[in-house]
């Protein structure tokens, strides 16, 4: 799939996730999504894209897997850049405060995901870098 295809799919999930208090259908009907808009590193633009994630008590926990391809997401870049982003679930949005999980945290939030999300472990496979686990907290806590 091009880099083109991929905006395009991105907008039309998002699309539908506001236009359904937060539900897709689809390949990701079963799959528990948010849309997280960043700020772009070099740009400034905002860029709004779903995710998956889970939860980690009043956190969400993004992973950093860009599919297994060769590079990390922009979105990641963009967080590393400016912490500052939305979240929105469901019919809910609030600021978060992006961090990187490491060393213990990271780990045991990947084996979480690992058991919902085999896959992940494919990704992680296919790159020389290990997958950020990006844990988006609530701005205001």
């Amino acid at each position: 799939m091009s880099n083109e295809q991929r905006q395009a799919m991105n907008q039309e999930v998002v699309a539908e996730f506001r236009a359904n208090n937060g539900e897709v259908g689809g390949q990701f009907a079963r799959i528990p999504l948010l849309l997280l808009t960043t700020t772009g590193a070099r740009t400034g633009a905002t860029l709004t894209l779903p995710l998956a994630f889970q939860r980690d008590g009043d956190r969400v926990v993004v992973f950093a897997a860009n599919g297994g391809r060769p590079n990390r997401p922009g979105w990641y870049h963009n967080l590393l850049a400016h912490p500052e982003a939305v979240v929105e679930i469901g019919t809910e949005s609030w600021p978060a405060v992006a961090s990187i999980a490491e060393g213990a945290e990271r780990q045991g939030l990947w084996e979480r995901q690992l058991v919902v999300s085999p896959f992940l472990a494919d990704f992680q496979a296919k790159v020389s870098w290990e997958v950020p686990v990006v844990v988006l907290t609530p701005a205001d806590s």
